[in-house]
């Protein structure tokens, strides 16, 4: 999105309160090899206070419109955002938070400094979202993250102390990922995890592992075992105590992060930074496209499928006949008007998405 436009969309959300805000930081500490998200490495550190700066004077902007509500859910996602100073958007943002407003930074395990951690909760921030994507020292090599599951886990306990409702991301389908995994699964036993993102591994295009397989160094993933591998994940996370909420993610009871929430509930959110996610009203970001009203309502009303309350057809009863065929495949449970991915139903949810729309 260029400046003009970028200076359309605030203009927008100043016209239009807004309880969530999502940051983007798209600084790392080396590019993953797996990775088509917005990041870079290797950036000057003035380069980072720079955008940090330009972010304050964007955030200070919005948050003089939001007042006196304030902001209920607070995402500083990556990259890696503690690779920035984040105290100037802390001071500019502490006045303008909800009471009990949950705050998540994304962290690199590197990056789990005491005194970064500390910093952190000074700023108000309430729980952090360790990347740890693999709990094979092997699979970690490859994907070029720079520490083994044990330094991880050990990371991880230190946040845990701090931040209480610290969760985890992992990655599952690495090529040449097998039973062997699920031996490291059982030890999040011991992590004390109240919550875990759980991706499929996604095969991006121009990244260093599409090149690797591309040229057969590496196997390329298989379907039905990744599929296998998910089922497992999911398993030992219930085992664990920790309840399926959305697709891809996993709490105990009463800890399912709020920010995800709103986000596949349909809710508003305020994307700042590059290449930030936003959704303010018929307006996305950052493509800058602007939804008709019909558009806008069967979006958010379809996202909810993705969670466990589950998909109401009530303003779209058209939706049913489709939904019922897949019912009747043991893909969804119906509730009155509101539909619900069964356990087989979550691994194709796009494919039942696909038949509606």
């Amino acid at each position: 999105m260029g400046k003009d436009e970028q200076s359309a969309y605030i203009e927008e959300i100043l016209r239009k309160p807004v309880k969530n805000l999502y940051v983007h930081f798209p600084f790392c500490r080396g590019k993953c090899t797996y990775c088509a998200l917005h990041s870079r490495a290797g950036r000057s550190a003035a380069e980072r206070a720079d955008y940090v700066a330009g972010l304050c004077v964007e955030l200070a902007r919005v948050c003089e419109a939001q007042a006196p509500a304030g902001f209920e859910t607070v995402y500083f996602g990556g990259g890696s955002p503690a690779l920035c100073d984040l105290r100037p958007l802390f001071a500019v943002l502490a006045p303008h938070l909800a009471p009990n407003a949950e705050f998540t930074v994304e962290l690199h395990p590197l990056d789990a400094a005491p005194d970064l951690l500390a910093a952190l909760s000074a700023g108000g921030v309430t729980r952090v979202s360790m990347g740890v994507q693999s709990l094979d020292d092997a699979v970690l090599r490859q994907m070029g993250r720079g520490y083994t599951a044990d330094e991880a886990a050990r990371r991880f306990g230190r946040v845990r102390a701090r931040f209480p409702d610290a969760g985890i991301d992992l990655i599952v389908g690495w090529p040449g990922d097998g039973t062997e995994q699920a031996h490291q699964w059982s030890r999040l036993a011991d992590w004390g995890l109240r919550h875990c993102s759980v991706y499929s591994l996604i095969l991006e295009p121009d990244t260093h592992l599409a090149r690797q397989i591309a040229s057969g160094r590496l196997q390329s993933p298989d379907d039905d075992k990744v599929m296998d591998a998910l089922r497992r994940c999911a398993d030992h996370l219930a085992a664990i105590g920790l309840e399926r909420y959305e697709i891809s993610n996993y709490a105990a009871p009463g800890h399912a992060c709020r920010h995800n929430l709103a986000v596949w509930r349909g809710e508003d959110y305020l994307g700042l930074g590059e290449g930030a996610y936003g959704r303010i009203g018929r307006l996305r970001t950052p493509s800058g496209e602007r939804l008709s009203a019909a558009e806008d309502l069967k979006e958010r009303t379809l996202f909810r499928l993705r969670t466990s309350e589950g998909l109401d057809t009530a303003a779209f009863p058209e939706w049913r006949s489709a939904l019922d065929r897949n019912a009747a495949q043991g893909l969804l449970a119906r509730r009155g008007n509101v539909y619900f991915l069964t356990p087989r139903g979550m691994e194709v949810c796009d494919a039942i998405l696909a038949e509606i729309v």
